[in-house]
Protein backbone atom coordinates (compact mmCIF):
# COMPACT_ATOMS: atom_id res chain seq x y z
CA UNK A 1 0.00 0.00 0.00
CA UNK A 2 1.30 3.48 -1.29
CA UNK A 3 2.25 5.49 1.62
CA UNK A 4 1.71 9.44 1.71
CA UNK A 5 4.75 11.38 2.78
CA UNK A 6 4.94 14.87 3.76
CA UNK A 7 8.21 16.45 2.97
CA UNK A 8 9.54 19.04 5.33
CA UNK A 9 12.55 21.19 3.50
CA UNK A 10 13.92 24.44 3.77
CA UNK A 11 12.80 26.30 0.80
CA UNK A 12 16.23 26.94 -0.54
CA UNK A 13 16.60 23.25 -1.56
CA UNK A 14 13.77 23.65 -3.72
CA UNK A 15 15.48 26.48 -5.68
CA UNK A 16 18.75 24.58 -5.87
CA UNK A 17 16.74 21.80 -7.17
CA UNK A 18 18.21 19.18 -4.49
CA UNK A 19 15.01 18.93 -2.32
CA UNK A 20 13.28 17.88 -6.01
CA UNK A 21 15.29 15.28 -6.65
CA UNK A 22 14.00 13.31 -3.73
CA UNK A 23 10.47 15.15 -3.97
CA UNK A 24 10.19 14.21 -7.31
CA UNK A 25 11.07 10.72 -6.55
CA UNK A 26 7.63 10.31 -5.71
CA UNK A 27 5.95 10.66 -8.90
CA UNK A 28 6.78 7.19 -10.08
CA UNK A 29 6.93 5.08 -6.73
CA UNK A 30 4.76 6.94 -4.03
CA UNK A 31 1.50 9.08 -3.50
CA UNK A 32 3.24 12.06 -2.14
CA UNK A 33 1.99 15.12 -0.14
CA UNK A 34 3.19 17.93 1.93
CA UNK A 35 3.85 20.29 -1.41
CA UNK A 36 2.24 23.46 -2.02
CA UNK A 37 3.23 26.41 -4.41
CA UNK A 38 5.50 28.98 -3.25
CA UNK A 39 2.91 31.72 -3.48
CA UNK A 40 0.42 30.13 -1.13
CA UNK A 41 3.58 29.84 1.52
CA UNK A 42 4.16 33.46 1.24
CA UNK A 43 0.66 34.15 1.01
CA UNK A 44 0.37 32.46 4.70
CA UNK A 45 3.51 33.94 6.12
CA UNK A 46 2.15 37.57 5.30
CA UNK A 47 -1.00 36.78 7.12
CA UNK A 48 0.66 35.38 10.28
CA UNK A 49 2.33 32.65 12.79
CA UNK A 50 -1.44 30.63 13.25
CA UNK A 51 -1.68 30.87 9.34
CA UNK A 52 1.52 29.04 8.48
CA UNK A 53 0.51 26.61 11.34
CA UNK A 54 -3.02 25.41 10.11
CA UNK A 55 -1.49 25.31 6.29
CA UNK A 56 1.29 22.83 7.90
CA UNK A 57 -1.51 20.53 9.69
CA UNK A 58 -3.56 20.36 6.71
CA UNK A 59 -0.77 19.45 4.29
CA UNK A 60 0.20 16.70 7.25
CA UNK A 61 -3.27 15.39 7.50
CA UNK A 62 -3.69 12.17 6.10
CA UNK A 63 -0.02 11.53 5.94
CA UNK A 64 1.82 8.69 7.75
CA UNK A 65 5.46 9.88 7.20
CA UNK A 66 7.09 12.86 7.36
CA UNK A 67 10.89 13.01 5.51
CA UNK A 68 12.97 16.15 6.71
CA UNK A 69 15.19 16.95 3.37
CA UNK A 70 18.71 18.36 5.21
CA UNK A 71 20.46 20.57 3.33
CA UNK A 72 22.33 23.26 4.40
CA UNK A 73 20.15 25.46 6.63
CA UNK A 74 17.27 23.10 7.42
CA UNK A 75 18.34 22.24 11.00
CA UNK A 76 17.90 25.80 12.04
CA UNK A 77 14.43 26.50 9.92
CA UNK A 78 11.36 27.62 12.52
CA UNK A 79 8.88 25.93 10.14
CA UNK A 80 11.19 22.99 9.78
CA UNK A 81 11.11 22.41 13.39
CA UNK A 82 7.32 22.90 13.49
CA UNK A 83 6.83 20.04 10.46
CA UNK A 84 9.24 17.56 13.17
CA UNK A 85 7.17 18.45 16.19
CA UNK A 86 3.62 18.61 14.88
CA UNK A 87 4.22 15.10 12.62
CA UNK A 88 5.82 13.40 16.63
CA UNK A 89 2.63 14.81 17.87
CA UNK A 90 0.89 13.10 14.72
CA UNK A 91 3.00 9.96 15.23
CA UNK A 92 4.06 9.99 11.88
CA UNK A 93 7.08 7.84 11.09
CA UNK A 94 9.77 10.07 10.56
CA UNK A 95 13.40 10.47 9.06
CA UNK A 96 15.70 12.52 7.59
CA UNK A 97 17.39 12.38 4.24
CA UNK A 98 20.77 14.10 3.47
CA UNK A 99 20.37 15.70 0.23
CA UNK A 100 23.81 18.26 0.04
CA UNK A 101 25.34 15.47 -1.71
CA UNK A 102 23.07 15.81 -4.61
CA UNK A 103 24.47 17.98 -7.18
CA UNK A 104 22.04 21.29 -7.21
CA UNK A 105 21.74 23.21 -10.52
CA UNK A 106 24.91 24.27 -10.38
CA UNK A 107 26.11 20.83 -10.94
CA UNK A 108 28.04 21.00 -7.33
CA UNK A 109 27.62 18.96 -4.47
CA UNK A 110 28.09 20.35 -0.63
CA UNK A 111 29.23 19.45 2.85
CA UNK A 112 26.01 17.24 4.89
CA UNK A 113 25.24 19.60 7.74
CA UNK A 114 23.69 19.30 10.85
CA UNK A 115 21.07 16.53 11.15
CA UNK A 116 17.74 18.91 12.84
CA UNK A 117 16.59 15.81 14.88
CA UNK A 118 20.21 16.75 17.17
CA UNK A 119 18.40 20.23 18.13
CA UNK A 120 15.02 19.03 18.72
CA UNK A 121 14.42 16.66 21.98
CA UNK A 122 11.27 15.13 24.02
CA UNK A 123 11.45 15.49 27.99
CA UNK A 124 9.47 13.31 30.40
CA UNK A 125 8.07 15.26 33.11
CA UNK A 126 8.52 14.55 36.58
CA UNK A 127 5.81 12.10 37.26
CA UNK A 128 6.04 10.68 33.63
CA UNK A 129 2.18 12.24 32.54
CA UNK A 130 3.12 14.47 29.68
CA UNK A 131 5.80 14.71 27.59
CA UNK A 132 7.71 18.33 26.80
CA UNK A 133 8.89 19.36 23.72
CA UNK A 134 12.63 20.48 23.82
CA UNK A 135 14.79 22.85 21.44
CA UNK A 136 18.37 24.05 21.00
CA UNK A 137 18.94 27.66 20.63
CA UNK A 138 21.56 30.18 21.58
CA UNK A 139 23.64 27.38 22.67
CA UNK A 140 21.22 25.67 24.92
CA UNK A 141 17.97 23.85 25.67
CA UNK A 142 14.89 25.78 25.96
CA UNK A 143 11.32 25.03 26.07
CA UNK A 144 9.88 24.59 22.68
CA UNK A 145 6.94 27.32 21.80
CA UNK A 146 5.16 26.97 18.62
CA UNK A 147 3.52 23.57 20.13
CA UNK A 148 2.71 21.98 23.77
CA UNK A 149 3.45 18.84 24.67
CA UNK A 150 0.86 16.29 25.49
CA UNK A 151 -0.12 13.72 27.94
CA UNK A 152 1.40 10.42 27.66
CA UNK A 153 1.46 7.20 29.89
CA UNK A 154 2.64 4.04 30.29
CA UNK A 155 6.77 5.58 30.44
CA UNK A 156 8.67 3.62 32.84
CA UNK A 157 9.51 5.36 35.71
CA UNK A 158 13.37 5.02 35.29
CA UNK A 159 12.67 7.58 32.24
CA UNK A 160 10.48 10.21 34.28
CA UNK A 161 12.44 13.77 34.13
CA UNK A 162 14.79 12.66 31.30
CA UNK A 163 15.10 14.26 27.67
CA UNK A 164 16.39 12.81 24.87
CA UNK A 165 17.18 13.99 21.30
CA UNK A 166 15.20 13.33 18.51
CA UNK A 167 18.23 11.50 16.90
CA UNK A 168 18.17 8.59 19.18
CA UNK A 169 14.85 7.88 17.83
CA UNK A 170 14.70 8.49 14.08
CA UNK A 171 17.26 7.64 11.42
CA UNK A 172 18.72 9.61 9.18
CA UNK A 173 19.84 8.58 5.83
CA UNK A 174 22.02 10.08 2.68
CA UNK A 175 20.24 10.27 -0.66
CA UNK A 176 23.32 9.49 -2.36
CA UNK A 177 25.74 7.38 -0.01
CA UNK A 178 23.28 4.99 0.81
CA UNK A 179 21.36 4.77 -2.96
CA UNK A 180 17.79 6.91 -2.11
CA UNK A 181 16.25 6.12 -5.22
CA UNK A 182 16.50 2.37 -4.46
CA UNK A 183 16.04 2.58 -0.86
CA UNK A 184 13.82 5.30 -0.13
CA UNK A 185 10.93 2.52 0.15
CA UNK A 186 12.57 0.46 2.52
CA UNK A 187 13.34 3.93 4.80
CA UNK A 188 9.79 4.43 4.89
CA UNK A 189 8.14 1.25 5.78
Amino acid sequence: MAKRVFFSFHYQDVIDFRANVVRNHKTTKHEGAGYFDASIWEDAKKESDLALKRLINSELKNTSVTAVLIGSETYSRRWVRYEIMKSLEKGNLLLGIHINSIAGKDQKTKKLRPNPFDYLAIEFSNDGQKLNLLEYKNGKWVKYTDLDGWRISGIQQSEWGKAYQLSKYFKVYDWVADDGYNNFDKWIE
